[in-house]
């Protein structure tokens, strides 16, 4: 039986309520109702968790996350505060998992001080090595920062900013079957040759696209095949 995740991404929680207009703590509550109706096998969280990386704003997301009952892989975005974000969520940050013949590996694209993201040599070198050594058959990379021009409003200079450099690093590893981001604030599929690539909404507020607030849920095949379905809620 094929095995399913689900990416949540970019929910803005604040200490006040209010953020870009919307009630984001509402609307990351009711993304979770719906996702715990859901049949999934994990779930990761894209990034940009807090509006400003107060620490109060992490304890209210672990609060709100909890109907969930699973443990979800975090990773940082540009609008957290990685120290504030480890205090809260230390076991989880940055971390891979596995289903079945599947792995999802996790890269922090983020950069102090800046809105776009870039992978040093370092880390590029180490992204080279962790893919070298998973036992998985197929594989799915995530991070924060989107890795192709997102074909929309949005401003792609906020995007990784070396992705050349990141796709000659993966073009030599034909496992990767998938790459998923945040970020945008935008739902969108795109290919780069056979990797299909996903842009995930936001639990706060779009961007671009449909108005009102959505996560993506994958299905993983045993023959390499990803699925993905953007679940779209109203407002709340």
């Amino acid at each position: 039986m094929p095995k399913s995740f689900i990416q949540i991404s970019d929910s803005h929680i604040d200490d006040e309520k209010l953020v870009m207009g919307v009630d984001s703590q509402a609307n990351l509550t009711c993304v979770v109702e719906h996702i715990s109706k859901q049949l999934y096998d994990a779930l990761i969280f894209s990034g940009d968790l807090s509006h400003n990386g107060t620490i109060n704003s992490y304890i209210r997301i672990n609060e709100i996350l909890k109907p969930l009952n699973n443990k979800a892989c975090i990773l940082p975005g540009n609008h957290d505060n990685k120290s504030n974000l480890a205090k809260i969520f230390d076991n989880s940050l940055l971390s891979n998992f596995q289903l079945n013949d599947w792995e999802i590996i996790t890269i922090d694209s983020v950069q102090n001080e800046k809105v776009s993201g870039h992978l040093s040599e370092q880390k590029l070198q180490a992204l080279a090595d962790e893919i070298k050594l998973s036992k998985a058959k197929h594989i799915v990379l995530c991070l924060h920062h989107p890795v192709v021009p997102m074909q929309s409003s949005w401003n792609d200079d906020l995007s990784l900013e070396n992705s050349e450099e990141f796709f000659s690093v993966i073009s030599q590893f034909p496992r990767v079957k998938a790459i998923i981001w945040g970020h945008a604030h935008q739902s969108s599929e795109f290919k780069f040759g056979n990797i299909k690539l996903f842009s995930c909404p936001s639990t706060a507020v779009q961007f671009c696209g449909p108005s009102g607030i959505g996560y993506n849920h994958y299905t993983l095949h045993a023959n390499g095949e990803i699925n993905c379905k953007t679940r779209w809620l109203d407002y709340c």
